[in-house]
Formats: C-alpha cells, sequence, structure tokens
C-alpha cells in the first residue's frame, strides 16, 4: 500500500503545472475551445509560443456564417439553412459528412449570438458590390462564389461573409474580445511557451511538455513580445526578415527557457494551426505547389509542430496535399468583367469566381502563369473605382499592377505578342468571349449576363496575376489539411482505428469544413465551431467523473 501511494507522489511530483483542459496554440480555435471548456466547468491552461492570436489575429476577420443570423436579418437579408447549405455542399465536398455539414450551417446563427455574447462586434452595413474584402464602410458582403456562374443556380446569392466591426483588417477585433472574455472567465494563459511533446501515459494523453520564458526577467520577455510583433507583422509579408527574428527568438529561448510538464486531467486541445509556414513540410505533401512563389499566410507558428506531435504518437492525418492559394483581381468590382487567360491564350475560369478559385486555376495552369486581358473602356471603368472601392493595400496592389505588372498594344495580336502569348489562341479566345455575349449565348465558363463585358475597345492591356509576378503582387497561399478528428467530439483519430485518448484538435490544425476549398471567413468560422466542440468535449471526462 505505501508502495503505490510513494509511486503516486512521485508521478504527481513530475507535474509543474496541471489543470483539466489544457489548449495548445491560443489563436482563434485555441481561445473558442478554452472558453467552451471553461463554460463547461473545466479549469483551463492555454499556452502560446508567442503571444496569444496566432493567424486570426492577423487575418481579415471575415466569419462565414448564415442560415438567419442577426446580422443578416437586421441588413434585410433572407437567409436560411437550406439555402446556405446547398451552397456550401458545391464548395466543401467530402471535406465533412453531410451531417457535420448540415450541423455547422444550423448552428451558424447562434454561433454569431455567441459570439456576440463574447463581445466581438458586427455591423450590418450590407457592401452594394463583390470585392475581395470591403472597406470600413460595409461589414457584410458576398465573400465566396455565392454570386457567380453555376453557384446562382444552386442556392439563391445571399451575403454570408460577417466582418468583424474595426478598421483595417480586423481580425484583431475577432480575438481581442474572445481573449478578455476567456480571461474574465478564468482561463489562464501562459504565453512564451513552445510546446515540444506530448505526454502519454498508459495509452492516454495526460499532458504537454513545454519550454518556457515565461520566468525570465521582464526586460527579456519585453523583448521577446517585441520581436514576436514584428515576426506576425510586417513578417509575414516579408519572409527575410521573419527569418531573422524568428533566429533572434530562437536565441532567446535557448538562453532563458526552461522545461516544463504540464498535466492535463481530462484533455490537451491541439490548436496550433497549420504547416505553411514550413516549406519542408509543404514540400513533402504538396510537391507540385510552388511554395517559394508565394506568400505563407499565416504566423511562423504555422509551421506544423502541433500536427506533428500527435502525428508522432499514432494519430491519423488527412487532406495534406490540399492549400488554397489565392489571386484576388477585384476590388475595383470591375475587373470582373475582364478575362483570365494562361500561357496558351487559353480562358481559364468564370472571373467572377472567388479568389482561391481563381488560384487554383493559375496553380495548374502551365508555368502557374497567367494574364487578366482588358480593353480600354473597362480598364478606366476600373480606374474609377479604385478610390471608392479600395482600402490602402488593395489600392497599392491595384496600381502596381496598371501601372508596372502590364503589357500593351493596340490589338489583341499586338499585346499578345508582347507578353509571349500565342496570338491566334487569344485572338480566337476573346472572339468566342464576344461572340457569346454578342448571341445571347450562355457563358462558356459559366459567367452570370450581368457580369460579362465585350472586350473590343483598343488599345487592350495583359495584366500579370502570374504565381511569380515580381512585378505585380505576391500570391498568399495556406495549408487545408492536418489531423483526422471524429466530427462529433474532436477527438483525434489513431492511425490503428478509433480515437487517441485524451486528444483533440481544432481549426487548421485538423481537417475540417474549408479543408477541400477555401472561402473566405470559411476558415474563421470552422475555428470557432470547431474549437467549441473540441473544446466542450475535452472537458466531458471531467464532468463523467463528477
Amino acid at each position: 500500500m505505501r508502495s503505490a501511494s510513494a509511486r503516486k507522489v512521485r508521478q504527481v511530483r513530475t507535474w509543474d503545472d496541471a489543470a483539466d483542459v489544457v489548449v495548445v496554440g491560443y489563436g482563434g480555435a485555441g481561445v473558442a475551445a478554452a472558453l467552451a471548456a471553461r463554460e463547461s466547468g473545466a479549469e483551463v491552461l492555454a499556452v502560446d509560443r508567442y503571444l496569444g492570436g496566432g493567424a486570426t489575429a492577423l487575418s481579415g476577420g471575415i466569419v462565414y456564417a448564415g442560415g438567419g443570423t442577426w446580422v443578416q436579418r437586421d441588413a434585410g437579408i433572407d437567409d436560411d439553412v437550406d439555402n446556405m447549405l446547398a451552397y456550401l455542399e458545391a464548395e466543401v465536398g467530402d471535406a465533412v459528412s453531410a451531417s457535420t455539414l448540415r450541423r455547422f450551417c444550423e448552428e451558424s446563427p447562434a454561433m454569431i449570438d455567441w459570439l456576440t455574447e463574447h463581445g466581438v462586434p458586427f455591423q450590418p452595413s450590407v457592401c452594394p458590390y463583390k470585392t475581395s474584402y470591403p472597406t470600413d464602410d460595409y461589414y457584410l458582403y458576398y465573400s465566396g462564389s455565392e454570386n457567380s456562374g453555376g453557384y446562382r443556380d444552386l442556392a439563391k446569392p445571399r451575403q454570408r461573409g460577417h466582418r468583424t466591426h474595426g478598421p483595417g483588417v480586423s481580425g484583431k477585433a475577432l480575438f481581442g474580445p474572445l481573449a478578455k472574455s476567456a480571461a474574465g472567465h478564468g482561463v489562464r494563459v501562459r504565453t512564451g511557451t513552445r510546446a515540444t511533446r506530448l505526454v502519454v501515459e498508459d495509452g492516454r494523453v495526460t499532458g504537454i511538455e513545454v519550454v518556457t520564458i515565461d520566468s525570465a526577467p521582464a526586460a527579456v520577455r519585453r523583448r521577446f513580445a517585441a520581436l514576436a510583433r514584428i515576426s506576425a507583422k510586417p513578417g509575414v509579408y516579408h519572409q527575410g526578415l521573419r527569418r531573422a527574428v524568428e533566429a533572434l527568438l530562437a536565441r532567446i529561448e535557448r538562453k532563458h527557457g526552461r522545461p516544463v510538464r504540464i498535466q492535463a486531467k481530462s484533455g490537451v486541445v491541439l490548436t496550433t494551426g497549420g504547416f505553411i509556414a514550413n516549406g519542408e513540410m509543404v514540400a513533402r505533401h504538396a510537391p507540385a505547389y510552388p511554395w517559394s512563389q508565394g506568400l505563407p499566410l499565416g504566423s511562423a507558428g504555422d509551421d506544423g509542430s502541433g500536427i506533428t506531435m500527435a502525428l508522432d504518437i499514432g494519430a491519423a492525418s488527412g487532406k495534406m496535399d490540399a492549400l488554397s492559394t489565392w489571386r484576388f483581381i477585384a476590388p475595383p468590382s470591375a475587373f470582373f468583367g475582364a478575362v483570365a487567360v494562361n500561357a496558351d491564350g487559353r480562358r481559364m475560369i468564370d472571373e467572377s469566381r472567388y479568389g482561391a478559385a481563381l488560384g487554383a486555376a493559375i496553380a495548374a495552369s502551365p508555368g502557374h502563369r497567367a494574364w487578366l486581358l482588358v480593353d480600354s473602356e473597362l480598364e478606366a471603368e476600373a480606374r474609377r473605382q479604385i478610390g471608392t472601392q479600395s482600402v490602402w493595400f488593395q489600392r497599392m496592389q491595384t496600381e502596381r499592377l496598371l501601372r508596372i505588372g502590364r503589357v500593351s498594344g493596340s490589338t489583341v495580336e499586338e499585346v499578345a505578342a508582347r507578353a509571349g502569348i500565342d496570338q491566334a489562341a487569344l485572338r480566337e479566345t476573346v472572339d468566342a468571349h464576344n461572340r457569346a455575349i454578342e448571341l445571347d449565348r450562355p457563358d462558356p465558363l459559366g459567367k452570370p449576363d450581368d457580369i460579362r463585358r465585350p472586350a473590343r475597345t483598343g488599345p487592350f492591356a495583359l495584366l500579370d496575376i502570374s504565381f511569380k509576378a515580381r512585378v505585380s503582387y505576391p500570391m498568399p497561399m495556406l495549408t487545408l489539411g492536418g489531423l483526422l478528428v471524429d466530427e462529433d467530439t474532436g477527438a483525434v483519430r489513431a492511425e490503428s482505428g478509433g480515437v487517441v485518448p485524451g486528444l483533440f484538435a481544432a481549426g487548421r490544425a485538423a481537417v475540417g469544413v474549408c479543408s477541400n476549398s477555401y472561402i473566405s471567413g470559411l476558415s474563421l468560422a470552422d475555428c470557432i465551431f470547431s474549437g467549441r466542440r473540441a473544446g466542450t468535449h475535452s472537458a466531458q471526462p471531467l464532468l463523467h467523473k463528477g
């Protein structure tokens, strides 16, 4: 008896900290999981390698929601669950089961209510034009392909992009209030704390091992925080700067970090993001994607470390080859009437589709090259729209595209020759496009009639929208795959079958609603949806014991 007691004492002493639920990674999915677990009665500790916020705080703060949210109702937008589901079925495919997708749609209005109750601000101002991201005048818009060809036939187009209310890119207006609410509800957070290993005892995940600087001198922690902010932004736009800053952060961690073991009495939730910041991992799982030509979108923490920790103990993964690459051509909205062609002079896609669909088409094109053909009338209209439809970074990109990333010519053949595109093929493409409009025939690629514009009036311009358009603008990209989870609980599946006891995952560390096809707001919505699911169920073993 005394021996058993002694063993128990020795085991307890191996833990330096403990909570019922331990959340690893404190971005959008992490804070949602922490709040949900706390609402279920669990004591919650969250750890984050940096300062918290992750890619969510860096994002545009778009939450994809519908089915009749209070924001939609106040804006006069009539939407219902079946209409939302009909559209998302086409976008989501087999990423999740039909029952999970329906549940996602059915719970969508309540999700916006939950976010509102925790202080996240929304505003029912509808954007009157199609855009990739609205100006500060508008906070509800078409954030996907709802109003594009083909999709109009599946469901009534409805605005579901709920932008959190705040100036500029408003991801901080989503994460900040949730983090404040979590703190008010008693969630503990340890920043400057990097998880290194999952602790498994008797086949169950019982905790994590970390390296933390949270007890380093105050001056060191302030320097770490300042560097972490630089790594996040502007580091996301300048990878060389990020690498240099990360080296300094690693040096601080080596000098001042100390190993700590944290017990999770009920469950561990991995919300560590995807792996777009890990070029080697991207190359291994998605070798066809030219990672070096794109802009890895996310924080330096999106390096796949959380996914790898779970794989090391036998977890299963899926959709690891799924990447989303974005090429937004609007604002200005006039560009939706242009003609997108590949290096062979062939048209690629309905240009009014969401930017990730255009990005995927460019990724599949020869040499990842593509151009946007505009005539003089369309270009003049686009220039008139720049000031009213664009925020600063959109305006900068469009101006560079129009001034530098272009070739022009008085005829279609001349502009094709200057761009190195087959002249006859481009002429044929333009003629087919114009003829369909003249004869009132459906667009060959499904573009709606009210968006189509003939390309007739010279001079013509070809705007370079290729992957590696050095004189234009970068191609943002992110990973969509991750750990496979039980879709009812968020428990991580085991490679051998069943689930890994004590381990849960959410957000881009897991396969979710957006793991096949990305539209703005769907990832953040999935972070909240899957984060709340994982947080609630990670607390269940504790509740069952009670």
